[in-house]
């Protein structure tokens, strides 16, 4: 079988490898597992490989290079208007190679991706959905648009779009999903954890306004000021970094701050086996990975009710949701933090629901999408 994947995501080459950003290429390394032939059609970029990058594992890699797009001036968007009918010419010849097409979406490359798929209704095909897939949320009308290409049964045919959390009034082609990150032997038992002395709180992801890494920090100053022994670890890096690490210097907080910058896998884990509390008071998610691996340890996720992340916390029963509103969210927060039960109860639910999704259980679903 010869495996087509459309993505914007920017890969790196090292030696007769290639890399891109973790947490996706360990993801389709399970897919290449069932296909004989990968053709990858995608942008590069000239950065060096980083510790949040790994390699494709597979024998057999064609990479197809397409230039990024993006609209968020006037000389990108020239530039990238420019770029649309070699990038589409491109898609085309590879969709018309393929055996399977495989979609990475929300995305622009994602989105010429659901355009021209339509001129191949025979093909199998499967798309990647890893944004929020709420009818309700407020998203980019080329979010928008992908969602409803993707959803419409006529222009899209012999597509199966996997897409994070249930929704009402879907159509047939739109398969509920979810993520992994850990296998069967990394299971532990519930940790009983002390509430009552000092509390650890982890940030895991960029340092992106998207991400609302300050809303974190400043969460942290408020339990500081009402006397809660509190610390926070901040896990990975962004545009914001300089920014929040000023802010913490300014707000004398580097004694209970401490910003770790890009971390693997390995040194994450670690670092949820004694925490307490993951905040990931996004902006949008899909399926937000950082909360799903802490909750796999028991840690208790404090986020805000976006896409499928009141699903994954039952609501409250495995976590804390909060608003984007910092008194209300130290109302919530310390509301929970006043009742150890809770808190430990919270964390055994989280860890049992978590642990149900690991490694070995999306790859069998993964492998069901392939061999269909």
């Amino acid at each position: 079988m010869r495996f087509l994947i459309i993505t914007h995501v920017l890969h790196k080459k090292n030696k007769a490898s290639w890399f891109a950003y973790a947490p996706y290429v360990r993801e389709m390394n399970l897919w290449l597992k069932y296909v004989d032939t990968v053709e990858i059609v995608a942008p590069i970029t000239p950065k060096a490989v980083s510790a949040i990058d790994i390699a494709y594992k597979h024998n057999n890699i064609i990479f197809n290079k397409i230039p990024a797009i993006a609209f968020v001036n006037l000389g990108s968007s020239i530039m990238s208007f420019l770029a649309l009918p070699y990038i589409v010419f491109k898609l085309f010849i590879a969709c018309k190679r393929a055996d399977h097409i495989h979609l990475r979406c929300p995305g622009n490359i994602g989105l010429l991706g659901c355009f021209v798929q339509m001129f191949f209704p025979k093909k199998i095909k499967t798309a990647k959905y890893a944004g929020n897939w709420d009818p309700k949320a407020t998203q980019p009308l080329s979010y928008k648009l992908q969602k409803k290409i993707l959803s419409h049964t006529t222009l899209t045919k012999n597509m199966t779009a996997i897409v994070y959390g249930k929704w009402k009034a879907q159509t047939k082609n739109i398969k509920p999903f979810f993520t992994a990150s850990f296998k069967n032997k990394d299971k532990i038992t519930p940790l009983q954890r002390a509430y009552s002395s000092t509390l650890k709180f982890v940030f895991v992801g960029s340092l992106v306004e998207g991400k609302r890494p300050l809303f974190a920090i400043q969460i942290i100053e408020e339990l500081l000021k009402k006397g809660y022994p509190v610390t926070l670890d901040v896990y990975g890096d962004g545009v914001l970094n300089r920014v929040l690490q000023t802010y913490s210097t300014s707000n004398n907080l580097d004694n209970v701050i401490k910003f770790h910058g890009n971390q693997d896998g390995d040194t994450i884990k670690a670092a949820l086996k004694h925490a307490h509390f993951s905040i990931l008071a996004s902006k949008s998610e899909g399926w937000p990975k950082a909360i799903a691996e802490a909750m796999f340890f028991g840690v208790i996720p404090i986020a805000t009710p976006i896409s499928c992340v009141p699903e994954m916390l039952d609501n409250g029963s495995r976590g804390i949701l909060i608003s984007n509103n910092l008194e209300k969210a130290i109302a919530v927060i310390e509301a929970n933090l006043e009742h150890e039960d809770t808190l430990i109860t919270m964390s055994k639910n989280a860890l049992k629901w978590s642990q149900k999704y690991t490694l070995e259980v999306f790859e069998a679903e993964i492998k069901t999408l392939i061999q269909a």
